[in-house]
């Protein structure tokens, strides 16, 4: 632990200021190269969002104001934690194997659909969780949330194209299993209901595939 005395701001005003600026790039330079806070990191601001928060002091100590620190603490992490789902949005937007999925699902089925596109989907949000962690909780889930909703947006055109293909399927079944039924000779009304219980049933286990509960 290094103590860092100042000189006093009454008697020395721009001395003092000269010494803050100084010692604000000392911590700055510090954490720009790796270094870390002590102590229990879930009570304060991660490295990335340090030099943000520094700036922020200072300049309520410029304006002569009371220091909110926990105020400050949620301002940075709704800051950070927006900027890291940006760019984990940007990052699935332009994903290889996300745009390959996109252009495949319009030409017709694709097996696996569903289990790829979870995949995709949770990497990033894991990777959000990886990169936000060390910020309050409150904040990081709330945008955690808006980002798998943003996620989903992203991917809900092909999600419904998909489902769309599954329908089809399903309709072309039921015209295939009632013309084979009353073709055997059975009667309008059963060849109907068991052709609709087959279709449908082929339809839901094509949809349980294709559920997107990410984690």
């Amino acid at each position: 632990v290094e103590v860092i005395a100042l000189s006093s701001f009454e008697a020395n005003k721009k001395q003092f200021k000269e010494e803050v600026a100084q010692l604000r790039q000392r911590i700055s330079d510090y954490f720009s190269t790796g270094g870390r806070l002590a102590g229990d990191r879930q009570g304060v601001v991660p490295a990335s969002g340090f030099s943000f928060i520094l700036q922020q002091i200072w300049k309520a100590v410029k304006e002569n104001k009371d220091l909110d620190l926990p105020a400050h603490k949620v301002m940075v992490a709704t800051v950070r934690c927006e900027e890291i789902a940006n760019e984990m949005l940007k990052q699935l937007k332009s994903d290889k194997v996300w745009l390959a999925l996109k252009e495949d699902v319009k030409a017709g089925l694709v097996p696996g659909f569903g289990e790829t596109l979870r995949s995709i989907l949770e990497s990033y949000l894991s990777e959000y969780d990886k990169e936000s962690i060390y910020f309050d909780d409150g904040v990081r889930n709330a945008k955690r949330q808006q980002l798998e909703l943003n996620f989903l947006d992203v991917v809900r055109h092909a999600h419904a194209t998909m489902l769309g293909h599954l329908s089809s399927k399903a309709f072309k079944s039921f015209k295939i299993g009632l013309k084979q039924s009353l073709t055997d000779g059975e009667g309008f009304a059963e060849s109907v209901r068991a052709s609709k219980r087959s279709c449908m049933s082929d339809f839901d286990r094509g949809c349980e595939g294709n559920i997107l509960l990410l984690k």
